[in-house]
């Protein structure tokens, strides 16, 4: 089994492309519910929730002037493929919340995008 990023990709049924040079999948987060009560003693108690928010999926990547980014597009389905021996995937739909191009002195032009999940994130 693979442990290294190289070759996973990040495709999306809306067609946008783009050559990635990192990606960091989600951010999950489950509420916790204060429980607290006047009895609680010595110490705060809490009680998990039930939804889990997965956060963004935060992209790194080439950036090529004159190529708009889908930042007023409408909820994509989209597919991480990690280039492990079982090609696993982490499948979800998500919409772009910030697209940020750069352009350092002496380097690549490059561009982060984030993508808020909507909904769970399943993988096979």
């Amino acid at each position: 089994m693979s442990n290294l990023g190289t070759g996973t990709t990040i495709t999306f049924d809306t067609g946008f492309f783009a050559e990635v040079t990192d990606i960091r999948p989600f951010s999950a987060e489950r509420p916790s519910i204060d429980m607290t009560h006047m009895g609680s003693t010595p110490a705060r108690e809490f009680d998990p929730g039930d939804l889990v928010d997965w956060g963004e999926v935060t992209i790194e990547m080439h950036y090529f002037p004159g190529t708009r980014p889908p930042i007023d597009d409408a909820k994509a389905s989209c597919v991480i493929t990690f280039a492990d021996s079982a090609a696993t995937t982490l499948t979800f739909t998500a919409f772009m919340t910030n697209f940020e191009p750069r352009a350092p002195l002496e380097d690549k032009l490059v561009a982060t995008a984030r993508m808020k999940i909507d909904g769970d994130v399943t993988e096979g």
